[in-house]
């Protein structure tokens, strides 16, 4: 399975790569295929994230060391798939609050997601909508991609080599009882 992405992976890049005429003439069936691609990425990873995802701060309070009290968190578990470089000037809930950092996200449940987080003296708060795969490629270039695709291979890697110990664990075992 780690081949097919991989292979599936570098072949996008090589279509992404083509000289300029190309690009040019194929530019929408391309932008078509990596949000695809994304989104069957996406659906193949949702079970690892249920089990090794984390759970985000959506606000919280900050005392006078700068320690966060009184957190809550979204219920949905989450991977990290980017950071914007130049986050929005202000979140879309309140315009009144800069955004001091932005990310781009998978849930467990399958869907993307952006973060905005603001902070003043007192609060650490949040602001979380859903993604397209295609809002995710604009915004955050092909590295969310990238990002995506280590994931699963360290995922399978971590399957391998729980496996393997397994095998031997349980070869042991037998080994053992004879």
């Amino acid at each position: 399975m780690e081949e097919l992405i991989e292979k599936g992976f570098n072949r996008l890049v090589e279509v992404i790569n083509l000289h300029d005429t190309s690009i040019d003439a194929y530019s929408e069936d391309i932008r078509k295929m990596d949000a695809e691609l994304m989104n069957r990425m996406a659906m193949q990873v949702t079970k690892v994230i249920s089990k090794t995802g984390i759970e985000l701060l959506e606000k919280g309070k900050k005392d006078n060391h700068g320690e966060i009290y009184d957190s809550r968190h979204y219920p949905t578990k989450m991977i990290i798939l980017g950071k914007s470089a130049e986050p929005a000037p202000y979140r879309p809930d309140n315009m009144s609050r800069a955004v001091q950092d932005q990310f781009c996200l998978l849930g467990d449940d399958g869907k993307f997601y952006e973060i905005m987080y603001s902070a003043d003296e007192l609060v650490i708060d949040s602001y979380m909508a859903e993604i397209s795969s295609r809002q995710v490629i604009d915004l955050y270039g092909y590295e969310a991609m990238f990002m995506l695709y280590k994931a699963m291979q360290q995922y399978l890697e971590n399957q391998e080599d729980l496996l393997f110990a397994l095998e031997k664990t349980i070869s042991f075992i037998r080994a053992g009882n004879s």
